[in-house]
């Protein structure tokens, strides 16, 4: 899979349950599997993806609400990750289906649709299919 010379090879998420995210992923990815895991001072971790990608997913210490739950930005920290996908209605409708939030009204654009959701920690992530090949479009702002 080289199609660029940068890509995302894995973010590392601290989450109050693993088996919450694990699920929260995997009905986004059907694709991803748990490729390992551990305990590491005290604290589980997991990784989660497929051959290309993976999340690093890592049990918190103190049970806490986290995550851009206020939709401010203001505050210091990641707002969302954002991941590209090829079927929006399908992953929309597997989210909805298991009762996932959305954080954000669904965005239909010409040339990208995006939806954004909460996991369980109320952390936002953003999903977007790109209607176009060309790079000058994917990047347009233009309704």
């Amino acid at each position: 899979m080289k199609t660029t010379s940068v890509y995302l090879e894995h973010a590392n998420i601290t989450i109050n349950n693993l088996n919450d995210g694990i699920q929260f992923f995997q009905t986004a990815f059907p694709d991803f599997k748990v490729r390992g895991g551990g305990e590491m001072n005290g604290r589980k971790w997991i990784h989660l993806g497929n051959e290309h990608t993976y999340l690093a997913l890592n049990s918190s210490e103190e049970q806490k609400e986290i995550g851009a739950h206020e939709k401010d930005y203001i505050k210091n920290g990641y707002n969302h990750i954002g991941f590209v996908v090829t079927d929006i209605e399908s992953l929309s409708e597997r989210m909805l289906s298991a009762g996932y939030e959305r954080s954000y009204p669904k965005q239909v654009e010409k040339y990208r649709t995006r939806d954004y959701f909460f996991d369980a920690d109320h952390n936002e992530y953003e999903f977007v299919q790109y209607n176009s090949d060309n790079i000058e479009e994917r990047n347009s702002f233009e309704g």
